[in-house]
C-alpha cells in the first residue's frame, strides 16, 4: 500500500469532477481526481453526448422535410447504421484517451480504481491490479460520484434483464420492439430516436408524460410520438414482467393488459452512487443522497464537498458542472484563508440550483424551460401572472418551417415585475432558453426588457408579443 498527500482528492472524474479538480488547480491547490471507469464519465459516454448524437440526425431529417424546396430534395429514409457510427465517433468508441491527456495538460493528477473515504480526509482506492493507494487531502474531499439508474421493485425484472438509459445510449443494433418505461425526459427522448430508427416503441407512463415541466410541454410531445407510431399507455403502471420462450419480454399492466417486446428500457428515476463510497466511516449513511449548504459543503462536515447528481439539487451536467466550479473555488478560498462570498449569488454558491435551472429535453418538438413553470411559483407563494403564446403566429416560425407548432408560456412575479419561469416547446427552441435564463438569473425588470429588441424575423420575437399582452408601463 502507498500513500500520497494533495491538497484536494476529487472522488470521480466525470465532467462534474474534472470541473471541481480543474477549480481547485487554477487556484493553486495540488489536486488527484480517482475514477474507477472511463474519465469523461456518464455524460460523454453514456448519457448527453451519445443520446443527443442518435437524436441529432432524425432532428435534421424533420427539419429539411418541413421546409417546401428541401423537402422535395429529401429522397432516402434515416441511415441508422450511418447514425450509430456517428455516436460512436462522438464517444471516441469509449475511449478516454484524450480526456486523461486533458487532466495532464490541467495538472491533475489521475489514479484509476474504487475509491473508498476511511477516515476524516482519507480515501483508499482499489485498483484493478490488486494495488491500493491511500490518498490524504489536507483540505477537502469531493465527491462527484454521479449517480445510476434506479430500477423499481417488479417481480421478473431480474429474469428479462431490461435496458437502463446507458444500454439504450450504447446500443449496437436496433431491436424490432421496445417497450419503455417511464414517463421522464430519458424516456421521452429515447421513445423519440427509437421511433425514428424504426422500432415499434411502446411507452408506459404511470402519470402524465414531462410531469415536472408545464403541462403543455407534455402534450406536445405525447401528439408527436403518437404521430411517429409510439403506442403511449397512461395511467398504468408495470406489475410484474417474464420473458417468453421466443425470447421476446411481457410487461403485465395494472390495467389487465400486456406489452410485448424485444427489449425493455426502465427509465424511472436515478439513485445516488454512494452505496459503496465509505460514507459510514465518516458518520453518513450509505446509498443516500449527500446534503450541502450552497457552497456545496456536505452538511456537518467542514472538509467533505458534494458535486452533481450524488446531491440531488438539480440532476443536470451544467448544473452539476456549476456547482464543481463554486466548490473547486471556495474550497481554494478557504485553504488560503482568502474571504468566501456565499451570500446568494455569490462567487462561491450554486444560487441558480434553487429557481433559475435550464434544462432542454431534445425531443420531437423540443422542450426548452428555465425557472419555475406557473405551479411552481404559485406555490412558492408568488403572486403571478402567466403569458402564453402559440409560437407558430410568430413571423420567423413561419419561414422556419412550412407547419410550425409551438407555444410559449412566460412566468411573471407581479410584485417584482421580473420574470422568473419561461418554457418554450417547438423546432429548435433550445436556442431561445439562454435569453430567458439571463431574463431569470439576472432579475430583469419587464419594463427594461422592451427595450431589448428582438431581431425580425426570429422566433425570438415572441419576447416581445410577451410584453405586449403584458402591457407597457404608463409614466
Amino acid at each position: 500500500m502507498t500513500e500520497r498527500t494533495y491538497d484536494v482528492v476529487v472522488i470521480g472524474a466525470g465532467a462534474v469532477g474534472e470541473n471541481a479538480a480543474d477549480r481547485a488547480v487554477q487556484g493553486g491547490l495540488t489536486t488527484v481526481i480517482v475514477e474507477a471507469e472511463l474519465v469523461g464519465g456518464e455524460c460523454s459516454y453514456w448519457a448527453c453526448m451519445p443520446s443527443k448524437a442518435l437524436l441529432r440526425a432524425p432532428s435534421a431529417l424533420r427539419a429539411a422535410r418541413a421546409v417546401a424546396g428541401a423537402r422535395e430534395a429529401v429522397t432516402g429514409d434515416l441511415d441508422v447504421a450511418a447514425v450509430l457510427r456517428r455516436r460512436d465517433g462522438i464517444t471516441h468508441d469509449w475511449s478516454d484517451e484524450g480526456q486523461v491527456q486533458w487532466l495532464d495538460g490541467a495538472g491533475i493528477d489521475l489514479v484509476r480504481g474504487h475509491a473508498r473515504l476511511t477516515g476524516i480526509r482519507r480515501v483508499e482506492v482499489a485498483s484493478a491490479d490488486g494495488t491500493t493507494t491511500t490518498l490524504v487531502a489536507r483540505h477537502a474531499v469531493v465527491v462527484a460520484t454521479g449517480s445510476a439508474a434506479l430500477l423499481p421493485d417488479v417481480a421478473g425484472f431480474a429474469d428479462i434483464q431490461p435496458w437502463t438509459s446507458r444500454d439504450a445510449t450504447s446500443a449496437e443494433t436496433v431491436p424490432e420492439s421496445l417497450a419503455i418505461i417511464g414517463g421522464g425526459v430519458v424516456a421521452a427522448e429515447m421513445a423519440t430516436a427509437y421511433a425514428a430508427f424504426g422500432a415499434a416503441v411502446t411507452l408506459i407512463v404511470r402519470s402524465r408524460l414531462l410531469g415536472s415541466m408545464e403541462p403543455f410541454a407534455g402534450e406536445f410531445v405525447a401528439a408527436s410520438l403518437s404521430a411517429a407510431g409510439v403506442d403511449i399507455r397512461r395511467g398504468v403502471e408495470v406489475l410484474r414482467a417474464e420473458r417468453e420462450q421466443g425470447a421476446d419480454a411481457v410487461l403485465h399492466l395494472s390495467d389487465g393488459t400486456r406489452v410485448t417486446a424485444a427489449e425493455v428500457l426502465v427509465a424511472t428515476g436515478r439513485t445516488p452512487r454512494t452505496g459503496d463510497l465509505g460514507l459510514d466511516a465518516v458518520g453518513l449513511s450509505s446509498g443516500d443522497w449527500l446534503e450541502t449548504d450552497d457552497t456545496m459543503r456536505v452538511h456537518g462536515t467542514d472538509w467533505l464537498y458534494a458535486v452533481g447528481d450524488v446531491t440531488g439539487r438539480a440532476l443536470l451536467t451544467h448544473q452539476g458542472k456549476y456547482q464543481a466550479r463554486a466548490a473547486g473555488d471556495v474550497i481554494a478560498a478557504r485553504a488560503r484563508g482568502g474571504a468566501v462570498q456565499d451570500a446568494p449569488w455569490g462567487a462561491h454558491v450554486a444560487t441558480a440550483d434553487r429557481a433559475a435551472v435550464p434544462q432542454v429535453t431534445f425531443t420531437d418538438p423540443e422542450v426548452a424551460s428555465v425557472g419555475l413553470t406557473a405551479k411552481a411559483a404559485t406555490d412558492a407563494g408568488l403572486r403571478t401572472r402567466v403569458l402564453d403564446y402559440d409560437l407558430a403566429s410568430v413571423a420567423g416560425a413561419s419561414v422556419y418551417a412550412d407547419d410550425y407548432r409551438g407555444q410559449a408560456r412566460a412566468v411573471v412575479d407581479e410584485d417584482r415585475g421580473v420574470l422568473v419561469g419561461a418554457t418554450f416547446v417547438g423546432p429548435d427552441v433550445a436556442e431561445l432558453l439562454h435569453a430567458a435564463t439571463i431574463a431569470v438569473v439576472g432579475e430583469v425588470p419587464l419594463e427594461r426588457l422592451w427595450h431589448a429588441v428582438p431581431a425580425y424575423p426570429t422566433v425570438s420575437e415572441v419576447w416581445l408579443r410577451w410584453l405586449e399582452a403584458y402591457g407597457r408601463p404608463t409614466p
